[in-house]
């Protein structure tokens, strides 16, 4: 497994690639935002390790430039931004997961491979464990999975990777009770604890492409708990 990292603090980088080093990762840093893009868009990861702020290029526009290549890499990133805000924005770019410095170096090794276990470079359609359905259906929202595309009142809505396998185990579990933790194991993979506001942002993003104006809500909050999906379904 090939890990890119790309941060300016050496104090940082140098103990952490040697711990993923040990764990059997082999490992490249970049020391900038420019170098680290050119590494991240013409090399083959299986997982890139991004700083949000870095010299010459942010980590989020590497973010952007992999994610507009179509590449699926997984893209953690490493950062001081901790508002609901910054990381609706960093999801938005395309990134998988966030972990807000200073950080346990034993919950990074979690999320690292939490991120290398899910099945980021199948097709749409084989994300779902095995399911064969390429179209789901709930209400008067329609989600082509081969695609990734979704279509409610006439219309058709682009999704992001993460989106699409969010919504897809939405769906599939219509009016049910879905937990943070039942969630975010389903979508971002067993072992990574929900501890960030990961799932309440990339939430917060599908709800702004599925809920239109004058059509009934279909994700639901349950306060403290967690999620249900459906018309019918109550806060």
């Amino acid at each position: 497994m090939r890990i890119l990292l790309v941060d300016d603090e050496v104090e940082l980088t140098d103990p952490l690639s040697r711990l993923l080093q040990r764990q059997g990762y082999a490992v490249e840093v970049a020391a900038d935002g420019a170098t680290g893009g050119e590494m991240a868009t013409s090399g083959t990861y299986d997982l890139l390790i991004l700083d949000w702020m870095l010299p010459y290029k942010s980590g989020l526009e590497i973010c952007r430039e992999v994610r507009s290549r179509g590449q699926t890499t997984p893209v953690l990133f490493l950062t001081a931004k901790d508002t609901l805000d910054d990381r609706v924005h960093g999801l938005d770019a395309g990134a998988d997961d966030y972990l807000v410095k200073p950080f346990e170096l034993r919950e990074l090794l979690a999320r690292v491979r939490a991120l290398l276990r899910r099945p980021s470079h199948l097709e749409p359609s084989e994300l779902a464990d095995s399911e064969t359905t390429k179209t789901l259906r709930v209400a008067d929202l329609t989600l082509d999975l081969e695609n990734q595309l979704a279509s409610r009142g006439g219309g058709a809505i682009e999704l992001s990777e993460k989106e699409a396998q969010l919504l897809a185990y939405l769906m599939r579990s219509p009016d049910q009770l879905l937990t943070h933790s039942q969630i975010y194991d389903a979508v971002w993979g067993k072992g990574a604890a929900p501890s960030s506001n990961a799932l309440a942002a990339q939430m917060r993003l599908l709800r702004k492409k599925i809920e239109l104006p004058n059509q009934p809500v279909l994700i639901h909050t349950v306060y403290s708990k967690g999620y249900r999906f459906g018309a019918s379904a109550q806060r």
